[in-house]
Protein backbone atom coordinates (compact mmCIF):
# COMPACT_ATOMS: atom_id res chain seq x y z
CA UNK A 1 0.00 0.00 0.00
CA UNK A 2 1.34 3.53 -0.89
CA UNK A 3 2.07 5.71 1.91
CA UNK A 4 1.09 9.73 2.23
CA UNK A 5 1.87 12.58 4.17
CA UNK A 6 -0.31 15.48 4.19
CA UNK A 7 -0.45 18.86 5.84
CA UNK A 8 -2.90 20.92 6.26
CA UNK A 9 -5.66 17.92 6.43
CA UNK A 10 -7.87 19.74 8.96
CA UNK A 11 -8.52 22.19 6.54
CA UNK A 12 -11.13 22.30 3.60
CA UNK A 13 -8.74 21.01 0.84
CA UNK A 14 -7.10 18.49 3.05
CA UNK A 15 -10.73 17.08 4.05
CA UNK A 16 -11.70 16.32 0.80
CA UNK A 17 -8.71 14.86 -0.19
CA UNK A 18 -8.54 12.83 3.16
CA UNK A 19 -11.48 11.23 2.15
CA UNK A 20 -10.01 10.73 -1.53
CA UNK A 21 -6.89 8.86 -0.62
CA UNK A 22 -8.60 6.69 1.92
CA UNK A 23 -11.02 5.87 -0.33
CA UNK A 24 -8.39 4.88 -2.89
CA UNK A 25 -6.32 2.69 -0.78
CA UNK A 26 -3.56 5.01 0.52
CA UNK A 27 -1.69 4.32 3.53
CA UNK A 28 -2.60 8.67 5.16
CA UNK A 29 -0.88 9.88 7.26
CA UNK A 30 -1.26 13.54 9.01
CA UNK A 31 1.32 16.01 10.57
CA UNK A 32 -1.23 17.98 13.31
CA UNK A 33 -0.14 20.73 15.57
CA UNK A 34 -0.37 20.00 19.50
CA UNK A 35 -2.38 22.44 21.17
CA UNK A 36 -5.00 22.96 17.69
CA UNK A 37 -8.43 23.39 19.32
CA UNK A 38 -10.52 20.14 18.88
CA UNK A 39 -12.92 20.92 16.70
CA UNK A 40 -9.59 21.50 14.46
CA UNK A 41 -8.46 18.22 15.05
CA UNK A 42 -10.88 15.74 12.97
CA UNK A 43 -9.73 14.36 10.29
CA UNK A 44 -11.43 11.33 8.20
CA UNK A 45 -11.11 8.08 10.18
CA UNK A 46 -8.24 5.83 8.90
CA UNK A 47 -5.79 8.73 8.97
CA UNK A 48 -2.89 8.26 11.07
CA UNK A 49 -2.11 11.69 12.88
CA UNK A 50 1.30 12.83 13.76
CA UNK A 51 2.22 15.75 16.21
CA UNK A 52 3.98 18.39 14.32
CA UNK A 53 4.54 22.09 13.18
CA UNK A 54 5.14 23.98 10.49
CA UNK A 55 7.46 26.55 12.89
CA UNK A 56 9.47 23.36 13.90
CA UNK A 57 11.08 21.82 10.60
CA UNK A 58 12.79 19.01 12.84
CA UNK A 59 9.37 17.88 14.00
CA UNK A 60 8.19 17.98 10.26
CA UNK A 61 11.25 16.10 9.34
CA UNK A 62 10.68 13.61 11.97
CA UNK A 63 7.65 12.47 10.86
CA UNK A 64 8.78 12.01 7.24
CA UNK A 65 11.71 9.87 7.99
CA UNK A 66 9.20 7.50 10.60
CA UNK A 67 6.22 7.08 8.08
CA UNK A 68 8.87 6.83 4.84
CA UNK A 69 6.12 8.57 2.54
CA UNK A 70 6.09 7.80 -1.01
CA UNK A 71 4.10 11.18 -1.29
CA UNK A 72 4.40 14.26 0.32
CA UNK A 73 1.45 17.13 0.03
CA UNK A 74 1.61 19.92 1.34
CA UNK A 75 -1.48 22.09 2.04
CA UNK A 76 -1.01 24.08 4.90
CA UNK A 77 0.09 27.25 5.77
CA UNK A 78 -1.52 30.91 6.48
CA UNK A 79 -3.93 30.88 3.95
CA UNK A 80 -6.22 34.01 4.68
CA UNK A 81 -4.55 37.41 2.88
CA UNK A 82 -5.64 39.31 5.37
CA UNK A 83 -4.19 37.50 8.51
CA UNK A 84 -0.78 38.00 6.33
CA UNK A 85 -1.41 41.80 6.35
CA UNK A 86 -1.59 41.44 10.09
CA UNK A 87 1.46 38.53 10.67
CA UNK A 88 3.14 38.89 7.93
CA UNK A 89 6.13 37.65 9.70
CA UNK A 90 4.27 34.32 10.46
CA UNK A 91 2.97 34.24 7.31
CA UNK A 92 6.41 33.95 6.21
CA UNK A 93 7.65 31.34 8.39
CA UNK A 94 5.06 29.24 8.14
CA UNK A 95 3.42 29.50 4.32
CA UNK A 96 7.38 30.16 2.86
CA UNK A 97 10.03 28.51 5.18
CA UNK A 98 8.66 25.61 5.87
CA UNK A 99 8.13 24.22 2.55
CA UNK A 100 11.97 24.65 2.37
CA UNK A 101 12.07 22.09 5.50
CA UNK A 102 9.32 19.48 3.80
CA UNK A 103 11.09 19.38 0.68
CA UNK A 104 14.25 18.82 2.28
CA UNK A 105 12.86 16.07 4.63
CA UNK A 106 11.56 14.83 1.03
CA UNK A 107 15.08 14.78 -0.69
CA UNK A 108 16.50 13.24 2.10
CA UNK A 109 14.68 10.22 2.49
CA UNK A 110 14.77 10.18 -1.34
CA UNK A 111 18.62 9.66 -1.08
CA UNK A 112 18.12 7.41 1.83
CA UNK A 113 16.10 5.01 0.74
CA UNK A 114 17.14 4.79 -3.09
CA UNK A 115 13.38 5.09 -4.59
CA UNK A 116 11.60 8.19 -5.51
CA UNK A 117 9.58 10.43 -3.11
CA UNK A 118 7.03 12.44 -4.68
CA UNK A 119 6.13 15.61 -3.67
CA UNK A 120 3.03 18.13 -3.86
CA UNK A 121 2.85 21.78 -3.18
CA UNK A 122 -0.40 23.97 -2.85
CA UNK A 123 0.74 26.96 -5.07
CA UNK A 124 -1.65 30.05 -5.20
CA UNK A 125 -2.73 32.35 -7.99
CA UNK A 126 -1.78 35.01 -5.22
CA UNK A 127 1.90 34.53 -6.19
CA UNK A 128 0.52 36.58 -9.37
CA UNK A 129 -0.53 39.50 -7.87
CA UNK A 130 -0.09 42.57 -10.12
CA UNK A 131 -0.09 40.40 -12.96
CA UNK A 132 -0.25 42.43 -16.55
CA UNK A 133 -1.32 39.09 -18.57
CA UNK A 134 -4.67 37.73 -18.33
CA UNK A 135 -5.82 35.17 -18.08
CA UNK A 136 -2.06 33.98 -16.12
CA UNK A 137 -0.44 30.61 -17.53
CA UNK A 138 2.49 28.83 -15.75
CA UNK A 139 4.68 31.14 -17.44
CA UNK A 140 3.02 34.62 -16.26
CA UNK A 141 5.77 36.01 -13.94
CA UNK A 142 5.20 36.57 -10.15
CA UNK A 143 4.44 39.74 -8.92
CA UNK A 144 2.78 39.24 -5.21
CA UNK A 145 0.96 42.37 -4.14
CA UNK A 146 0.80 40.79 -0.65
CA UNK A 147 2.99 38.80 2.09
CA UNK A 148 0.32 36.11 1.86
CA UNK A 149 1.34 35.52 -1.90
CA UNK A 150 5.24 36.81 -1.68
CA UNK A 151 5.44 33.62 1.04
CA UNK A 152 3.70 31.19 -1.88
CA UNK A 153 5.97 32.25 -4.06
CA UNK A 154 9.30 31.78 -2.11
CA UNK A 155 7.86 28.03 -1.48
CA UNK A 156 6.95 27.99 -5.35
CA UNK A 157 10.15 28.86 -6.39
CA UNK A 158 11.78 26.46 -3.81
CA UNK A 159 9.74 23.75 -5.88
CA UNK A 160 11.64 24.41 -9.00
CA UNK A 161 14.79 24.21 -7.24
CA UNK A 162 14.50 21.11 -5.98
CA UNK A 163 12.79 19.63 -9.06
CA UNK A 164 16.21 20.53 -10.42
CA UNK A 165 17.88 18.21 -7.45
CA UNK A 166 16.17 14.95 -9.02
CA UNK A 167 13.14 15.06 -6.87
CA UNK A 168 9.62 14.73 -8.33
CA UNK A 169 8.73 18.23 -6.65
CA UNK A 170 5.44 19.97 -8.40
CA UNK A 171 3.18 22.92 -7.75
CA UNK A 172 -0.09 22.65 -8.29
CA UNK A 173 -1.32 26.31 -8.76
CA UNK A 174 -4.64 26.49 -7.39
CA UNK A 175 -6.72 29.56 -7.89
CA UNK A 176 -9.75 30.34 -5.42
CA UNK A 177 -11.81 27.16 -4.78
CA UNK A 178 -15.02 26.79 -2.80
CA UNK A 179 -17.52 24.68 -1.11
CA UNK A 180 -19.23 24.51 2.05
CA UNK A 181 -16.82 24.00 4.47
CA UNK A 182 -14.90 26.96 4.04
CA UNK A 183 -14.35 29.01 6.55
CA UNK A 184 -16.30 31.93 7.66
CA UNK A 185 -13.42 34.07 7.32
CA UNK A 186 -12.98 33.62 3.62
CA UNK A 187 -15.27 36.04 1.93
CA UNK A 188 -17.24 33.65 0.14
CA UNK A 189 -18.36 31.66 3.11
CA UNK A 190 -18.79 34.98 5.23
CA UNK A 191 -21.52 35.50 2.01
CA UNK A 192 -23.56 32.50 1.94
CA UNK A 193 -23.79 32.66 5.80
CA UNK A 194 -24.33 36.17 5.98
CA UNK A 195 -27.06 35.53 3.43
CA UNK A 196 -28.70 33.20 5.38
CA UNK A 197 -28.49 34.53 8.84
CA UNK A 198 -30.84 37.34 6.72
CA UNK A 199 -33.13 34.90 5.64
CA UNK A 200 -33.64 33.48 9.64
CA UNK A 201 -33.93 37.47 10.32
CA UNK A 202 -30.51 36.76 12.84
CA UNK A 203 -28.84 39.83 11.08
CA UNK A 204 -30.40 43.32 9.20
CA UNK A 205 -27.02 43.65 6.91
CA UNK A 206 -23.95 41.99 5.24
CA UNK A 207 -20.80 43.84 5.45
CA UNK A 208 -18.14 43.93 2.67
CA UNK A 209 -14.91 45.73 1.48
CA UNK A 210 -14.31 45.61 -1.99
CA UNK A 211 -17.06 44.13 -4.36
CA UNK A 212 -14.89 44.78 -7.67
CA UNK A 213 -12.19 42.38 -7.09
CA UNK A 214 -12.08 39.79 -9.78
CA UNK A 215 -11.28 36.10 -9.09
CA UNK A 216 -11.78 32.60 -10.58
CA UNK A 217 -13.53 30.77 -8.33
CA UNK A 218 -14.00 27.03 -8.73
CA UNK A 219 -15.18 23.93 -6.42
CA UNK A 220 -12.99 22.18 -4.05
CA UNK A 221 -13.36 18.77 -4.79
CA UNK A 222 -12.58 19.66 -8.15
CA UNK A 223 -9.16 21.21 -6.94
CA UNK A 224 -8.40 18.28 -5.09
CA UNK A 225 -8.94 15.92 -7.97
CA UNK A 226 -6.85 18.18 -9.85
CA UNK A 227 -3.70 18.03 -6.96
CA UNK A 228 -3.93 14.22 -6.93
CA UNK A 229 -3.57 14.08 -10.83
CA UNK A 230 -0.43 16.10 -10.19
CA UNK A 231 0.98 13.71 -7.73
CA UNK A 232 0.66 11.09 -10.65
CA UNK A 233 1.40 12.49 -13.45
CA UNK A 234 4.31 11.03 -15.51
CA UNK A 235 6.75 14.40 -14.74
CA UNK A 236 6.89 16.89 -11.86
CA UNK A 237 5.78 20.14 -13.36
CA UNK A 238 3.55 23.18 -12.67
CA UNK A 239 0.01 23.25 -13.27
CA UNK A 240 -2.37 25.85 -12.82
CA UNK A 241 -5.52 24.93 -11.51
CA UNK A 242 -8.65 27.42 -12.53
CA UNK A 243 -11.89 27.17 -14.47
CA UNK A 244 -10.50 30.27 -16.48
CA UNK A 245 -13.91 31.69 -16.05
CA UNK A 246 -13.54 35.19 -13.55
CA UNK A 247 -16.31 36.34 -11.56
CA UNK A 248 -16.35 39.56 -8.89
CA UNK A 249 -17.12 39.81 -5.68
CA UNK A 250 -20.46 41.69 -6.57
CA UNK A 251 -21.30 38.56 -8.92
CA UNK A 252 -20.22 36.45 -5.34
CA UNK A 253 -22.78 38.10 -3.33
CA UNK A 254 -25.72 38.97 -6.60
CA UNK A 255 -25.64 35.11 -6.96
CA UNK A 256 -26.17 33.88 -2.98
CA UNK A 257 -28.81 36.00 -2.71
CA UNK A 258 -30.72 34.95 -6.04
CA UNK A 259 -29.53 31.47 -4.47
CA UNK A 260 -31.85 32.48 -1.49
CA UNK A 261 -34.64 33.63 -3.46
CA UNK A 262 -33.55 37.64 -3.42
CA UNK A 263 -33.23 39.09 -6.72
CA UNK A 264 -32.85 42.93 -4.94
CA UNK A 265 -29.74 42.60 -2.55
CA UNK A 266 -28.94 45.64 -2.58
CA UNK A 267 -30.11 47.15 0.49
CA UNK A 268 -28.84 44.35 2.68
CA UNK A 269 -25.33 45.01 1.75
CA UNK A 270 -23.13 47.60 3.47
CA UNK A 271 -19.39 48.67 2.22
CA UNK A 272 -17.12 48.76 5.38
CA UNK A 273 -13.47 49.99 4.99
CA UNK A 274 -12.50 47.91 8.10
CA UNK A 275 -12.58 45.01 5.34
CA UNK A 276 -10.45 46.33 2.26
CA UNK A 277 -6.81 45.23 1.84
CA UNK A 278 -4.32 47.75 1.93
CA UNK A 279 -3.11 46.34 -1.79
CA UNK A 280 -5.91 43.99 -3.63
CA UNK A 281 -5.02 42.06 -7.10
CA UNK A 282 -7.40 43.50 -9.33
CA UNK A 283 -7.79 40.40 -11.63
CA UNK A 284 -7.26 36.78 -10.58
CA UNK A 285 -8.00 34.61 -13.71
CA UNK A 286 -6.08 31.22 -15.04
CA UNK A 287 -5.32 29.76 -17.84
CA UNK A 288 -6.04 25.60 -17.33
CA UNK A 289 -5.07 24.85 -20.72
CA UNK A 290 -1.75 22.49 -19.63
CA UNK A 291 -4.22 20.94 -17.27
CA UNK A 292 -6.90 20.10 -19.29
CA UNK A 293 -4.66 18.77 -22.11
CA UNK A 294 -1.56 17.10 -19.86
CA UNK A 295 -3.58 15.41 -17.37
CA UNK A 296 -7.63 15.63 -18.54
CA UNK A 297 -8.58 17.43 -15.67
CA UNK A 298 -11.95 19.45 -16.03
CA UNK A 299 -14.05 21.66 -13.70
CA UNK A 300 -17.53 19.67 -12.80
CA UNK A 301 -19.60 22.54 -11.42
CA UNK A 302 -20.14 26.03 -12.48
CA UNK A 303 -20.11 29.12 -10.73
CA UNK A 304 -23.98 29.46 -10.06
CA UNK A 305 -23.75 25.53 -8.93
CA UNK A 306 -20.70 26.45 -6.27
CA UNK A 307 -22.79 29.19 -4.72
CA UNK A 308 -26.33 27.62 -4.58
CA UNK A 309 -24.11 24.97 -2.84
CA UNK A 310 -22.91 26.92 -0.31
CA UNK A 311 -26.06 28.71 0.41
CA UNK A 312 -28.39 25.84 0.55
CA UNK A 313 -25.56 24.35 3.49
CA UNK A 314 -25.96 27.83 5.10
CA UNK A 315 -30.07 27.76 5.05
CA UNK A 316 -30.13 24.01 6.69
CA UNK A 317 -27.68 24.89 9.07
CA UNK A 318 -29.74 27.58 10.67
CA UNK A 319 -33.00 25.66 10.03
CA UNK A 320 -32.09 22.66 11.74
Amino acid sequence: MASVVVTGITGQDGSYLAERLTGDGWDVHAIVREGTRPDEQEVTPGVTVHAGDLLDTDSLRAVIDSVEPDLIINLAGISSVAQSWTQPELTARVTGLAVSGLLAGAWALQERLGRPVRFVQASSSEMFGAATERPQTENTPLKPVSPYGAAKAYAHHLVGVYRGRDLFAASAILYNHESPRRPETFVTRKITSGVARIVNGDEPKLLLGNLDARRDWGWAPDYVDAVLRIAQADTADDFIVATAVEHSVRDFVAAAFAAAGIADWEGFVELDPRFARPVDAPVMVGDNTKIRTTLGWVPTRSFDEIVQAMVEHDLALRSS
